[in-house]
């Protein structure tokens, strides 16, 4: 089976450095804009201003030979599998983000608290489920 995904958006973030990123969103997270390819403009009709969305991203910068990790980068701590920590490294690096659209305007979503570097391309953007 063949998977094959194209991005649909990228970030533009003044993170440049993976040293530099929140290890989550509420950690630190600063604004940043989410600048849609026009191919999927309409995608965007129905997002508003205050909703809470998932961003779904691919990590390009991980290491994907990573298969165990010290949880948050705490060597003090044993090492796990990264299927059981939120590590940046892993074999598929799909990120996950909270966050909340601040504005909108054309092609851009500006939302907050993101943790991704510049450039990061996103796969896919959801609604955010309400508990």
């Amino acid at each position: 089976m063949e998977i094959t995904l194209s991005p649909i958006a990228y970030i533009n973030s003044t993170l440049n450095d993976k040293k530099e990123c929140p290890k989550q969103g509420h950690e630190g997270g600063i604004e940043a804009q989410v600048i849609i390819e026009p191919e999927y403009l309409d995608a965007m009709k129905g997002l508003k201003e205050g909703s809470e969305i998932i961003l779904l991203t691919w990590l390009h910068k991980a290491d994907r030979t990573c298969l165990e990790v010290h949880p948050r980068g705490d060597s003090s701590r044993p090492k796990r599998g990264v299927f059981a920590t939120r590590s940046p490294d892993r074999p598929n690096p799909i990120g996950v983000h909270k966050v909340t659209i601040k504005k909108i305007t054309e092609n851009t979503l500006t939302v907050y608290p993101l943790e991704t570097l510049d450039g990061t391309p996103i796969v896919d953007i959801k609604v955010a489920m309400r508990k």
